[in-house]
């Protein structure tokens, strides 16, 4: 496949070259927690849909601290002055959006309309993410189906987050790729190439370690992505009992209970350096849950990362 990213069109200026460098080299500055004994730090955050409970939105984020957790990535639902608000009572730190339009408007899609208004939620999250003091929006960039031809998707979406670009670079909010179970991005290597062929730093992989596990080995991928790599997403899967149950029921066991081998994805993070964000995916719920699931990352991952 040929680059369909023309670099020029979004270093057209001196001034955004110059941005586009600094995001180059330092790549971690802001989301990295490095001790002050040099070890590389991991900052521990959840995704704001797994807080149960019927409280406000400055409750969830109260809760969500009290059970352990440094930040929050949030979604463009929520009205930009609660997400503040709660913000500020609670000491929780947004670290980023997730960009949930991307699976119902893909920016893969056939339809000329339906990509429009994935580019427009995209904009409005990068816009957002900058308010909230956050660093990266979460994207899932295409969808294959029957519809939607793997090729298609490749170069329909390279073309429309292409035209997000000088909007992130102006504001330095990353775009992150996150593998999923979408029919794209199967290997490593492709990834590495699709997110190579942007020709810019302000795209990157959110690496996603539990949804790996049924077609592949972590490690791998995140020895192959290397400094890709902007923030990692936390969860757990078992083979066995996908293979008993259907591939979804994969994801129902606990953090360190599964088929992750966390030894190897933790020497396979140290080996890249990574220092920044994980942010939990798994099943929530109120205070008591939340708390086990922090406590289950601290065990499994961040602690021994950490050593």
């Amino acid at each position: 496949m040929t680059n369909t990213i023309d670099r020029r069109d979004f270093l057209n200026t001196a001034g955004l070259a110059a941005v586009v460098g600094a995001l180059a080299v330092s790549n971690r500055t802001t989301d990295a927690a490095e001790a002050p004994d040099g070890k590389l730090r991991l900052r521990k955050a959840l995704k704001l849909s797994m807080v149960g409970g019927k409280g406000s939105l400055v409750d969830k984020f109260k809760m969500a601290k009290q059970a352990g957790f440094e930040g929050i990535d949030v979604d463009s639902d929520q009205p930009v002055d609660d997400v503040k608000r709660a913000m500020a009572e609670s000491g929780l730190v947004v670290h980023g959006m997730v960009d949930y339009v991307h699976w119902n408007q893909p920016l893969s899609s056939p339809d000329p309309e339906v990509r429009a208004k994935g580019v427009d939620v995209l904009k409005k999250c990068l816009r957002e993410t900058k308010i909230y003091g956050g660093t990266t929006v979460l994207l899932v960039p295409a969808v294959v189906n029957k519809d939607i031809s793997y090729e298609d998707a490749y170069h329909r979406s390279q073309a429309e987050i292409k035209k997000c670009i000088p909007l992130a670079v102006e504001l330095g909010i990353k775009i992150l790729f996150e593998n999923v179970w979408n029919n794209f991005h199967m290997s490593p290597v492709e990834m590495k190439r699709y997110i190579d062929e942007f020709e810019n730093p302000i795209v990157g992989s959110y690496f996603d370690i539990g949804n790996i596990v049924n077609y592949g080995w972590p490690e791998h991928w995140i020895r192959t992505l290397g400094s890709r790599i902007g923030k990692l997403d936390v969860k757990e899967f078992s083979r066995k009992i996908a293979n008993e149950k259907g591939k979804g029921a994969g994801f129902g066991v606990e953090i360190g209970e599964g088929d992750c081998d966390w030894p190897s994805v933790i020497s396979a993070l140290k080996e890249i350096r990574y220092s920044g964000w994980a942010t939990a995916e798994v099943g929530g719920g109120e205070l008591e849950r939340l708390t086990e699931v922090s406590q289950r990352m601290d065990k499994h991952f961040i602690h021994p990362y950490n050593t």
